[in-house]
């Protein structure tokens, strides 16, 4: 029985590595080759670079532009993220417990919501922000990737509001204590794990996105850092160590970023998912 154990451990843990490696290796790979010239990428992008040539990383921050898509990047997370707190937190505390009639319809409406593609609404929604001259506005666009991101936000944050204890409410609320009150003062403390947990998501999706970015953010002045990087590319030819160093630009401070709060997002993973 101990071998047995032992056996299933061990393959366990090669199938976690192999995921691992395979996780890991592409992101290596890029960032091995970018500090390689186009033509030593072309010969073997497997080799080791002869040299840490970082004439690639100044070239590409000087012709994507980085510095305003990390700008630009870094101002659409922060509004995203404050309109999904703002609102995930409200609704739900609103939808915890037995505060509001009919919550289940609510609840199955965010879930439904959650297989609709977004392609379906970018005519309309593109109509609607052109009629009122908001093409190329970062935190007007911040509004629809909070609304892409709402329900997953609203269902993490319900279940973290579920685990507060009924007595601490009702303690606040014979005190006197208002509804803002009871979130801010009461409830924030104890779901502020939840909090971050959704941040980070919200964040990493913001940074990443493409599609709703390439669409109403026009003009370079507007570029986010994914924009900036696919303006690396030229039209007829492509310098491939310069599109490396470019991707290294753009998922390092990626990586750093979670690396550093791994703990936080994986503690909020887990303590969200004890109770739904």
């Amino acid at each position: 029985m101990k071998k047995k154990k032992i056996l299933i451990g061990a393959v366990v843990h090669a199938v976690l590595i192999l995921l691992a490696v395979i996780q890991v290796l592409p992101i290596c790979l890029v960032i091995i080759n970018s500090f390689k010239t186009h033509r030593e990428i072309m010969v073997n992008p497997l080799k080791m670079p002869s040299s840490l040539n970082l004439e690639n990383y100044a070239a590409a921050w000087k012709y994507g532009k980085f510095a305003n898509g990390f700008k630009n990047s870094l101002l659409l997370c922060i509004c995203t993220i404050l309109i999904v707190l703002f609102c995930s937190t409200i609704a739900a505390y609103a939808l915890s417990g037995k505060r509001m009639k009919h919550s289940g319809i609510v609840i199955i409406y965010f879930m439904m919501s959650m297989t609709v593609p977004t392609q379906m609404f970018l005519f309309p929604l593109y109509a609607a922000y052109a009629k009122l001259h908001l093409i190329g506005n970062i935190v007007a666009l911040s509004f629809i990737l909070g609304a892409t991101n709402m329900p997953l936000a609203v269902f993490l944050m319900r279940t973290f509001f579920m685990k507060v204890p009924s007595e601490l409410v009702e303690a606040a609320q014979m005190d006197g204590a208002s509804v803002g009150q009871i979130i801010r003062k009461v409830m924030m403390p104890i779901v502020s794990p939840g909090m971050i947990t959704v941040s980070i998501l919200v964040g990493l999706s913001s940074w990443n996105e493409f599609m709703l970015s390439s669409t109403f953010l026009q003009g370079e002045r507007n570029f986010t850092a994914v924009l900036s990087f696919l303006a690396l590319k030229g039209m007829e030819t492509t310098d491939m160590g310069l599109m490396m160093a470019g991707a290294s630009i753009l998922v390092i401070p990626i990586i750093l970023i979670f690396i550093s709060l791994q703990r936080y997002f994986v503690d909020g993973m887990v303590g969200g998912a004890v109770k739904g």
